[in-house]
């Protein structure tokens, strides 16, 4: 087969959009004759069309048959997977604690062990007869309750330094004291540390939850705030406002997209893309290209988060809505490519073999992985 004919089947039978691209742009650097070119320029398009729908079947045929091979139940697994998850995610639970401990008398909150390097959270405290948001100068007294947040093997661990779990639930007492969920969208508050805002000590507001990409997790003083999170603050609603404030908690400009540094991270994707290097064996300098370039800078960009007041985010309508056009435009550019010869090439040219060579590339690794991931390994299936 030939090679430009190959790394399309490649392209297509892993559907891998951005090596496609990028052998077209090495292909057109390999190649110095103009009519050589045009005779197998639309190799890598035929070979990507034949194998491509194959390259999404058979993944799903794969999957299909190591279900049926292992006799794969699907709601054992999911439950199994759920569990071992919620395991590993250590969701956030809460604790009100009494402190009987004598001696934690007259130590400052910020003192008491396992706080100060865990991601548990005091956000109320019930001392002396009335219901305050601890500050880490916070003294304890003997008959103090703490209302605890943070993973449940953390509580465990704290509520035996401290002393007992108390009957009083700290929430339902009525104080000035309330909670509210905020939204980070002022740019200049994106990428700083809890630590950096001490909402505590600057305003009397805890920061007990943050929520980013629908995952809820418990805090610590080095978490970096980033744009569009969810913050859980607990205060007096005069100061969560001035918190309120400070974060932007604006839901309304996270539906906008940010236009400006989006062209941005187009304009430096394709310079990265654009970057010639060489590679032992290849006769011509690779480029990442134009889908290349781009997806690993917008991966970087998304590390970093926040480059002066430009901020890396996308809402997910905005980016579900490029994704979706992006791929409609790529595979109709390949169809118009390839289309005038993709009937040719099945009936009398060699598209069959194509394909079977595609259906090789494509299920040989995944019955690999599947076989010694299930068989070998015992991992779940959905994994």
């Amino acid at each position: 087969v030939e090679a430009a004919a190959v790394v399309g089947i490649l392209g297509g039978a892993t559907t891998n959009t951005p090596s496609l691209a990028a052998a077209g742009q090495a292909l057109e650097q390999a190649v110095a004759d103009p009519e050589t070119l045009a005779g197998v320029a639309t190799l890598p398009g035929l070979g990507y069309a034949v194998t491509y729908p194959f390259g999404v079947i058979g993944i799903i045929l794969v999957m299909l048959g190591i279900r049926f091979a292992f006799r794969v139940s699907l709601g054992r697994e999911t439950d199994e997977l759920e569990s071992s998850l919620a395991s590993e995610t250590a969701p956030v639970k809460r604790a009100n604690l009494e402190v009987t401990n004598p001696n934690l008398v007259g130590l400052p909150l910020e003192k008491v062990p396992l706080l100060s390097r865990s991601t548990l959270v005091v956000s109320r405290i019930w001392h002396d007869e009335a219901l305050h948001v601890p500050r880490p100068d916070t003294r304890l007294e003997l008959g103090d309750v703490l209302l605890a947040v943070g993973p449940q093997d953390e509580l465990d661990a704290l509520r035996m330094v401290v002393g007992k779990e108390s009957d009083l639930d700290l929430r339902t007492l009525p104080s000035a004291i309330t909670s509210k969920r905020l939204i980070v969208t002022r740019t200049e508050s994106s990428g700083k540390t809890l630590a950096e805002l001490d909402f505590v000590r600057r305003f009397g507001v805890q920061i007990t939850r943050i929520s980013r990409a629908e995952v809820e997790m418990s805090t610590s003083p080095a978490y970096e705030v980033q744009y569009g999170d969810t913050v859980l603050a607990v205060g007096t609603p005069e100061n969560i406002q001035k918190v309120a404030a400070e974060l932007g908690d604006s839901p309304k400009s996270l539906n906008y997209p940010h236009l400006i540094p989006v062209f941005l991270g187009i304009a430096l994707g394709i310079f990265v893309g654009s970057w010639p290097f060489s590679l032992p064996g290849v006769p011509a300098p690779v480029r990442l290209g134009l889908a290349g370039g781009p997806q690993l800078e917008a991966i970087l960009l998304s590390r970093i988060g926040r480059l002066g007041p430009l901020v890396w985010y996308m809402p997910l309508s905005a980016n579900f809505m490029l994704r979706e056009i992006g791929i409609v435009l790529f595979l109709a550019a390949v169809g118009l490519k390839a289309g005038d010869r993709f009937v040719e090439t099945l009936v009398d040219g060699p598209g069959l073999s194509w394909m079977a060579w595609g259906a090789v590339v494509t299920l040989v690794p995944l019955l690999v992985v599947s076989l010694v991931g299930r068989a070998v390994m015992g991992l779940n299936y959905l994994t």
